[in-house]
């Protein structure tokens, strides 16, 4: 097909812009994106939730550098055709492979009016700071932190974590670190975490110089979760073996099995100890809003710092994350760099403070705005009844599983995280595992639905996170029968049962 050239015409005497030169037909293409885009998520339902990307939209996405202008029109033809209508999936209402929200069109509409808006969120004195500043303390409000606790917003829950654990390692070294770094240590720190620790604390050890040996990592017992009595003995040790034990990580919520670390006891040994209490809230924190289930975040709001994910729970645009500090003083003298080309003024645009003392960007985008008007537009007890719905769920699945032939699951289940797999029996763990890693890219390249897997304890799951605002129980019903057909087939066993059970024929 010919592509059709378009020339901008010149802006003013001075050449050209980037705005529109016809604006009434940017508004006819922008309307009817947004159209398309509308029809697309209400559609969500009657389409695959995964599909491969295929040749001709691999290559269409790999061209040279464009040296000249193509029309609006055809370039949101494009976007369609090769970007749009493949998707990860994690909007899909049976994605349950990652812990990430399902995104909402709000929160897509806060994206766009953030960008036309187009604030540098580093500071200053303008309304898309105070806008953060409120999200902030709305987020304090809802996991207990005191209203005197700083915090900012981040791309997501590694750079949260880090943000955290850099004011422990400054606040724990006793020495100015800022200046003298880490060689001038006179011991060497470490820091505290269950074998379930998410990997970016690993990377957050290992960029702040400590390497990963000073993460200590304590071996949890069948329910994954930090044993306080082994931490205390891990501490003894290290101080006799001259290291300083600096921080512990606890967990809300473990990424392989939503098990929350005992936080009330941990929280004790710190304060006995004289430790960092950092804490990892970025799948469980926000049950807190789930009248029914924020008794099992107890001891969160005791936390030094805590790293909690709005795009997760809250359904927000990828990027949103936080990271909170008790300690205001520690954590700005941990971040805080005036320059002479940034000096606060007393009045201004450049009067209001920055907020990039508080983390790594000096540029942020406009992440405020999604948090801000879907909690405006929903309301906090709405995001709890969904989230506490979806942990109902993941029990319910939990059930359903434990009543099925040739299904087996770990136990226990505590947010909305079930580990499970089809076992036919006879099989070894390699096999086994096999066996249920095909079956799951069976689901996925099917279409029907999206699990994911890991191995626990040196043995093979499959795996839901059922982090989704447009999940039903009949979608999970249709995934459980349509997985163990798959294992049926597979195994040769129980064909006839299993084709009576799965009716259900997935959306292509």
């Amino acid at each position: 097909m010919k592509v059709e050239t378009w020339t901008p015409a010149p802006w003013g005497p001075d050449g050209e812009s980037l705005d529109p030169v016809d604006w009434d037909g940017f508004a006819r293409a922008a309307h009817d994106a947004v159209d398309r885009a509308i029809l697309r998520t209400r559609n969500l339902r009657d389409r695959p939730v995964w599909r491969p990307l295929p040749d001709t939209a691999r290559v269409a996405l790999r061209q040279p550098l464009p040296q000249e202008p193509s029309p609006l029109t055809a370039v949101l033809d494009e976007t369609w055709d090769h970007v749009m209508d493949h998707p990860m999936g994690n909007t899909h209402p049976r994605f349950w492979m990652w812990y990430m929200g399902a995104s909402s069109l709000t929160g897509a509409l806060a994206d766009f009016l953030a960008a036309v808006d187009g604030s540098n969120l580093g500071g200053g004195a303008h309304a898309a700071a105070e806008v953060e500043r409120q999200v902030i303390d709305w987020l304090k409000e809802i996991v207990g932190f005191p209203s005197s606790a700083s915090g900012t917003l981040t791309s997501g829950g590694s750079a949260a974590n880090l943000i955290g654990l850099v004011v422990a390692r400054n606040r724990s070294a006793g020495i100015d670190l800022r200046e003298a770094g880490i060689v001038a240590l006179p011991r060497p720190l470490r820091f505290y975490a269950s074998d379930q620790v998410h990997g970016c604390h690993q990377k957050a050890v290992e960029i702040m110089g400590l390497g990963n040996r000073a993460l200590r990592r304590i071996q949890t017992g069948e329910d994954c979760r930090l044993d306080p009595v082994a931490l205390a003995e891990a501490i003894a040790e290290d101080r006799a073996a001259g290291w300083q034990p600096a921080c512990v990580i606890a967990t809300a919520g473990t990424v392989n099995s939503g098990a929350i670390d005992p936080l009330p006891a941990i929280a004790d040994l710190c304060a006995q100890q004289g430790l960092w209490l950092h804490v990892d809230g970025c799948i469980g924190a926000l049950a807190r809003l789930s009248p029914g289930h924020r008794h099992l975040l107890v001891g969160i709001e005791r936390a030094d710092s805590l790293a909690l994910d709005p795009h997760k729970s809250l359904h927000v645009p990828f990027e949103a994350g936080c990271a909170l500090v008790r300690d205001p003083v520690a954590h700005l003298g941990s971040f805080a760099l005036h320059s002479e080309y940034l000096d606060p003024a007393a009045r201004g645009i450049a009067a209001g403070g920055w907020l990039f003392d508080y983390g790594l960007q000096t540029s942020r985008g406009f992440r405020a705005l999604k948090v801000w008007m879907m909690l405006k537009e929903h309301g906090a007890a709405r995001f709890g009844r969904i989230i506490g719905r979806n942990i109902d769920q993941a029990h319910r699945l939990a059930a359903r599983i434990d009543s099925k032939p040739r299904m087996t699951r770990l136990d226990p289940v505590t947010l909305d995280i079930v580990c499970f797999r089809y076992d036919p029996g006879g099989l070894g763990p390699e096999a086994l595992a096999e066996l249920n890693i095909e079956i799951m890219m069976r689901l996925q390249e099917a279409g029907i639905a999206a699990f994911s897997d890991t191995t626990l304890h040196g043995q093979h799951w499959l795996r839901a996170a059922i982090c989704n605002h447009r999940t039903t129980d009949a979608d999970l019903d249709m995934a459980i029968a349509a997985l163990i057909a798959i294992g049926d087939q597979l195994s040769g066993l129980g064909e006839a049962e299993s084709r009576a059970q799965w009716r259900t024929t997935p959306a292509r």
